[in-house]
């Protein structure tokens, strides 16, 4: 009877620290998000503000925590280089006026905002210009904070 009394024991404990363990595990995998978000300074760089005159969107993630927005960006001399464009999250774009039908692809856009510290073409969006003007506030996490933050598309967008 002992015997059996132990080897349930043993068998009760074995089960507990593999809960624990899938417990630890699952403890982590849900701790990545928060892990994954960033402040600006740590990315970007607001000692190189940059600007974009000639853009052509190639796509749009509109994703959490930060959305992100791919372009062509042609230059003088011809060349031209995709860049990704960090954005606020697709809540606060679309309180911004920012949706899928804003930025299409194929949409000519002029984008502002700071290049990243480690020299890819990524860059923190500060503003985004459209076709007919209207000037946007990305809402990103940018240095310079958000001097339209209580826009309302339609109402107090800025025109050109």
């Amino acid at each position: 009877m002992r015997v059996h009394i132990r080897e349930a024991q043993a068998r009760q404990r074995a089960a507990l620290s593999i809960a624990g363990i899938a417990a630890g595990i699952a403890l982590l995998v849900c701790q990545a998000p928060a892990w994954a978000h960033h402040a600006f300074a740590a990315e970007f760089d607001s000692n190189k503000p940059l600007r974009f005159d000639d853009a052509t969107v190639t796509k749009v993630q509109l994703i959490n925590p930060h959305s992100w927005i791919n372009v062509d960006v042609k230059f003088p001399d011809g060349r031209v280089e995709n860049w990704a464009i960090e954005a606020g999250s697709p809540n606060i774009l679309l309180r911004r006026g920012i949706t899928r039908d804003t930025l299409k692809v194929g949409t000519k856009i002029v984008v502002e905002g700071y290049q990243s510290k480690d020299g890819t073409r990524r860059a923190n969006g500060r503003d985004l210009t459209l076709p007919d003007g209207t000037k946007l506030f990305l809402g990103g996490s940018g240095g310079e904070g958000a001097p339209y933050e209580v826009q309302r598309p339609g109402v107090d967008t800025q025109k050109k």
